[in-house]
């Protein structure tokens, strides 16, 4: 069976956005911002997951776009906490790597997916 590249690494930046999290409500005292981030982080992993469980190529398509707002969201925190103060260089360009690289594959694949003709 094939790897599902965009399903591993959206998988796999979840746990990041996770520790994340847990080191700003810990080590920096911040909860506001930092939610937004678990929300939006841990969500694009589980529209990539409900979108291969999909009825129809539209469906696919639209499960992958919300997977893709929310990537689009979580970088978003990511880049007003770095300006915050509360990520610093390193840790805000290891993570803006990860969700750029995501938000590349998913746009990939819907434009993929909506060019294709068939269902």
């Amino acid at each position: 069976m094939k790897e599902n590249i965009i399903k591993t690494k959206s998988f796999a930046f979840a746990p990041r956005i996770v520790k994340l999290y847990q080191h700003f409500q810990v080590e920096k005292k911040e909860y506001i911002l930092s939610k937004q981030m678990l929300r939006s982080g841990t969500s694009i992993g589980a529209m990539v997951w409900v979108a291969e469980q999909a009825e129809s190529k539209p469906g696919f398509i639209h499960k992958l776009a919300i997977a893709q707002k929310e990537a689009n969201e979580t970088e978003y925190w990511i880049e007003l906490l770095y300006q915050s103060g509360y990520l610093d260089t390193q840790q805000s360009e290891s993570v803006f790597h990860g969700i750029i690289e995501i938000r590349k594959l998913l746009t990939s694949i819907i434009k993929t997916s909506k060019t294709r003709k068939t269902n």
